[in-house]
């Protein structure tokens, strides 16, 4: 049996695919505050202008710096695993497959985007960056990387995620990064919040704004933001892991899978390992293509494909996703990482055109199949990667219902180490099943009402 299906270094894609070149209707705007189209260099406070040049740009393939794939080859390429003990317990068909991010030093797929973002920074002439963090990892995975190419990084870490997750605040710390609780005292959007809600468990949304005027608000010019998922450069800097994927899976005799499945925050997990797979189905392939999110959080099942600011204080342009509302408060439920209000632009597209079908578990199921995993296939999953491995079990037992041997691939975003605290609380019986309930959707979502709304597209070929 051949458990695990490698690459070698010099067989590591060199350059990222850009969905934007292929979307069958293209992407609506960015808008400013007057509802007019943003430029480029209305972003250029907030972003370097190389990596606005990626943000905008729909050129299919884009190379790989030399430098970035130096830095990535410390873990890339990562390998494909076939789950052959989960596929036992579960007396499936199917064959189960999940590429392994959790390889990665911060543990995450997250450093895939990190790294070339710290790189074009410094390639700019910037010397600090400043960035938010859910669970954790996305500001683990920043940290690791200006720590190789010597840059500094501030993190504001949402405050629930903070205070559950004390050992993400040390691994950043360790690699040289500040992390704050948000919202914090340190900016005025933090003050804000906290003045009216002294109790908030804070949100992405909150942290967001915090990191993006700690940065535009740098008299020395020599700062700026950094964002870890939702924009089309950080989907583009992900597509590696789809990319490699579909190699391995070539080495192995496989030229099509019946069922790719991702766990979707803001999308950057999702849409890197997706995205190559999405293109197929543009082309004709057959594939079911699922994002899988909270029903605490349920953004893309839920929520409506609306213009919205991508954080609380409104500093964002207004983009083009399925969203909750930028006032929304999320549970403080344990998947940190899965908490964001917004869908990215890119992400929310497909969903639209039907290339993309979401679907939101509830995290009892989502620690059931952690656990069931752990005990399989022997990695701790993220509480993010459970919502993963919880769709490709609901398939795997699809398959054996319809006794159909199919080819199901989920991304392992994640190990959870640094999650124990959640497994804790479900072994003690403390996580409880939780939907959303549509009243406390309503509020946030009526905050929309005064803004542009963007058309719905789509061929209506899927």
């Amino acid at each position: 049996m051949q458990t695990k299906v490698y690459l070698t270094e010099d067989e590591m894609p060199r350059q990222w695919y850009n969905i934007a070149a292929d979307l069958p209707s293209p992407m609506q705007p960015p808008l400013g505050p007057d509802g007019k189209p943003i430029t480029p260099d209305m972003l250029a406070p907030v972003f370097p202008m190389n990596i606005i040049e990626q943000e905008v740009s729909t050129q299919r393939w884009i190379d790989i710096p030399e430098e970035v794939l130096g830095i990535l080859c410390k873990w890339r390429p990562s390998p494909l695993h076939r789950a052959y003990a989960l596929e036992k317990a579960l007396g499936t068909p199917a064959r189960i497959y999940y590429k392994n991010e959790s390889v990665s030093p911060p543990g995450s797929h997250k450093p895939n985007t990190a790294v070339p973002q710290a790189w074009y920074n410094k390639q700019f002439g910037i010397k600090k960056i400043t960035t938010e963090t859910g669970a954790g990892q996305w500001g683990s995975a920043l940290a690791f990387a200006c720590s190789l190419l010597g840059l500094e990084c501030k993190v504001f870490m949402v405050r629930i995620s903070f205070d559950q997750k004390p050992f993400r605040k040390l691994m950043m710390e360790t690699w040289g990064a500040t992390c704050i609780a948000s919202p914090s005292t340190e900016t005025n959007a933090g003050r804000q919040i906290l003045a009216s809600h002294p109790d908030t468990p804070g949100s992405l949304g909150i942290a967001i704004s915090e990191a993006i005027e700690a940065a535009v608000t740098d008299k020395t010019g020599s700062t700026r933001y950094s964002l870890g998922s939702v924009l089309n450069h950080v989907m583009l800097h992900q597509t590696i892991i789809g990319l490699e994927s579909k190699k391995q899976l070539e080495k192995i005799g496989i030229k099509q899978v019946d069922v790719v499945i991702g766990c979707a925050g803001g999308g950057s997990n999702f849409a890197g390992l997706a995205f190559p797979f999405v293109n197929d189905k543009i082309h004709g392939a057959s594939i079911d293509i699922i994002p899988v999110e909270p029903t605490s959080c349920p953004t893309m099942t839920k929520g409506p494909f609306v213009y919205d600011h991508g954080d609380t204080a409104k500093m964002t342009p207004l983009l083009p996703m399925h969203s909750l509302g930028h006032d929304f408060i999320p549970p403080p439920i344990h998947a940190g990482g899965l908490r964001y209000h917004g869908m990215a632009p890119l992400v929310s597209q497909t969903i639209i055109e039907g290339l993309v079908t979401p679907r939101a578990i509830d995290q009892v199921e989502c620690y059931d199949a952690a656990v069931l995993f752990a005990r399989t296939e022997g990695i701790i999953p993220a509480p993010e990667t459970s919502h993963a491995i919880a769709a490709a079990i609901q398939e795997a037992r699809k398959a054996k219902e319809e006794a159909k041997e199919k080819v199901i691939l989920f991304g392992f975003s994640g190990h959870g180490l640094m999650d124990l605290s959640g497994y804790d609380r479900f072994f003690q019986g403390k996580l409880v099943s939780y939907s959303l309930p549509e009243s406390e959707m309503g509020s946030a979502i009526r905050e929309l009402n005064g803004l542009p709304r963007p058309k719905v597209v789509r061929t209506g070929k899927w």
